[in-house]
């Protein structure tokens, strides 16, 4: 017969950033498991339809999968209209970003059927937010950016939200990452990805890069003209192979 499967999908709170409650949007797949982890981390649109999809395909994919809503404390809202009050607000700080992230790990390790390996996913601002995370968050286990834009960043883009550009911190990098990029993105241009890339290689840290032709910002995002299907696909089995390989029991 056919193998099962099955897949619980809703929200959750948990405590994030300051003992916060946050909700994430968490989907497992109905297994015994023990499942790998993994936090996604949702792109500057924020807490949206899309990345939810992303956190479903990774429980569909044997993974327990959680994306917090980094937006939510400028809410009540849409997902763009709290983005939009988040921007008015200077960003997500830095500092509130590691801790719910962080928290949501923790959540994702207190379930009896997680594997207690946890690692982290995100797209455009969520690229470098996963940049950042890897730095500051010592337990996770595996990290991929995906086009994560001003980790290299120009003093005029520091901010109080963002003081450090993350590429400061490589230093302190804990788990092997995958950087997926696409040849014709402005944010991060190919220079900023080989610049990151170096300091990855000057700090002997493990990882893994690479840039599709054809694709620019945003190639994985179904459901915007950015969409790329075939940089999206092979992407797609990095991420799957990536975590395959740091994730499993």
């Amino acid at each position: 017969g056919a193998p099962y499967e099955g897949m619980m999908a809703e929200l959750v709170p948990y405590q994030g950033h300051n003992g916060d409650t946050i909700y994430g949007y968490f989907a497992r797949p109905l297994g015994p498991g023990p499942y790998g982890g993994v936090v996604v981390i949702h792109h500057m649109p924020g807490w949206d339809e899309a990345s939810k999809e992303i956190v479903r395909k990774l429980a569909v994919h044997g993974y327990v999968a959680i994306s917090p809503n980094l937006h939510q404390r400028y809410g009540p809202g849409t997902p763009e209209e709290e983005a939009t009050a988040a921007r008015a607000a200077g960003g997500v700080p830095d500092t509130q970003c590691i801790g719910d992230v962080e928290g949501a790990a923790r959540y994702l390790r207190s379930l009896t059927y997680c594997n207690g390996k946890v690692g982290v996913i995100g797209y455009c601002s969520g690229g470098r937010q996963v940049y950042l995370s890897a730095c500051n968050i010592p337990s996770l286990n595996a990290a991929v950016e995906c086009y994560g834009g001003r980790i290299v960043a120009t003093r005029d883009q520091l901010t109080p939200a963002n003081p450090v550009a993350p590429i400061e911190m490589t230093a302190n990098l804990a788990c092997p990452l995958l950087g997926l990029f696409g040849a014709e993105d402005v944010n991060p241009a190919r220079a900023l990805v080989a610049r990151q890339e170096e300091e990855l290689k000057r700090h002997g840290k493990t990882h893994e890069f690479h840039t599709y032709e054809n694709a620019g910002h945003g190639f994985f995002a179904v459901d915007r003209p950015s969409y790329r299907q075939e940089a999206a696909v092979q992407g797609w089995k990095e991420v799957f192979a990536w975590f395959g390989k740091y994730l499993s029991s």
